[in-house]
């Protein structure tokens, strides 16, 4: 299975996580906004989808950069999982929970602290080692 998600930063070195439903699995941890790539979807159109389904932004679609990626093999039933982030630093709009989830804006530091899903640990390492969470502007 394909899932994206956006590593959403403001012009003052802060991130956007969301943090998951409690009904869900891995609920209650902060995590990239993002979702599932559907059939016969484009990874970028999904993640624009998907971002305005939960938050109500508007990516810009040409300033996605690809950040990193992640991949989980349970090894049992449960479906792998391929997480490709993108990093988005031009969007419009004001965050807001449309699907009752709670959102912040942190520092990369504040990310660390937070409690998340393995994979997105993952990326957030793969963001600090790469330089790419570094601060840019909003449109």
């Amino acid at each position: 299975m394909c899932v994206v998600a956006a590593a959403i930063t403001d012009g003052e070195g802060h991130i956007l996580m969301q943090q998951r439903p409690l009904n869900k699995h891995h609920g209650g941890l902060w995590e990239f906004p993002g979702g599932k790539v559907d059939p016969g979807e484009t990874p970028e159109a999904a993640l624009l989808r998907e971002i305005e389904e939960e938050l109500g932004l508007s990516l810009d679609a040409a300033s996605l950069r690809p950040a990193g990626f992640a991949r989980s093999d349970s090894g049992d039933s449960a479906p792998s999982i391929l997480l490709l982030l993108y990093k988005s630093c031009v969007w419009k709009g004001v965050p807001e929970g449309r699907e009752g989830q709670k959102w912040c804006w942190v520092t990369m530091q504040e990310a660390e602290n937070l409690a998340k899903p393995p994979m997105d640990k993952d990326l957030l390492k793969t963001l600090l080692q790469l330089g790419i969470a570094k601060p840019a502007n909003r449109s």
